[in-house]
């Protein structure tokens, strides 16, 4: 007679195993991390935790927290669609190129900071820095202007990310930032004219704009200094 198993024998196979870990999974997780906690709290034990496991065991799969951010970041950067070169239009394709980059940080709060302080060897790192230099090679842009121009207009796209996350993460509104801009403006109005006559006299130039047409005002005068490097 086959005797039945002991009840905690039952329990434990009844329980749900764990899927197995993996760099995917960890990244994964690590977003997530991102997304609740920010990138200050996207620490290794706090990804683990949203593993249910131990921070010792991504190290298995995971050197530090130095890679794993850099793994965050190419993640975020396979998001960027990338354009097949065409001489005809390389100028609009770079401008897309880096609005698209500056949407795909913007989605994951605080991950343009990844950007800054590093120069990433990843996958899709490279196949980004490929992609800029194809295009600004088959628009006739020499080859050390194109080296330069891949680090300033990384470092442009990264730094608009990064501010508008700071807005994001304030909780500033349309409305808030309407009531600053007034204070502002009356700060400014009320300056000694003696001393600031430019800064009083422009209070109304300076204070206008939104965020996306300054920077398509800075995206238009690169891509337009690049251009005019061609032939030189």
């Amino acid at each position: 007679m086959t005797l039945p198993a002991p009840p905690w024998q039952r329990a434990a196979r009844s329980r749900t195993a764990k899927p197995p870990l993996s760099r995917d999974a960890i990244v994964d997780a690590a977003m997530a991390v991102l997304h609740k906690d920010g990138l200050a709290g996207m620490t290794m034990r706090r990804v683990a935790q949203e593993l249910n496991t131990g921070a010792a065991s991504l190290y298995a799969h995971v050197s530090n927290r130095d890679e794993l951010e850099e793994l965050v970041f190419d993640r975020i950067l396979a998001e960027v669609p990338r354009p097949v070169p065409d001489p005809e239009r390389w100028q609009e394709q770079l401008k897309q190129l880096m609005r698209d980059a500056v949407s795909a940080f913007t989605r994951h709060p605080g991950s343009a900071r990844l950007a800054l302080g590093r120069v990433p060897f990843t996958p899709n790192a490279l196949a980004h820095a490929e992609v800029m230099i194809a295009l600004l090679r088959c628009g006739g842009v020499s080859d050390r202007t194109a080296a330069f121009a891949v680090d300033l207009l990384s470092l442009y796209a990264t730094a608009t990310a990064f501010e508008e996350t700071i807005y994001i993460q304030r909780g500033m509104t349309e409305e808030s930032v309407r009531e600053r801009f007034a204070q502002m403006r009356e700060y400014l109005e009320s300056l000694p004219v003696d001393r600031f006559p430019n800064v009083v006299s422009m209070v109304g130039p300076l204070l206008s704009g939104g965020g996306s047409e300054r920077f398509e005002f800075g995206l238009d005068i690169l891509i337009q200094g690049l251009a005019a490097t061609v032939g030189r």
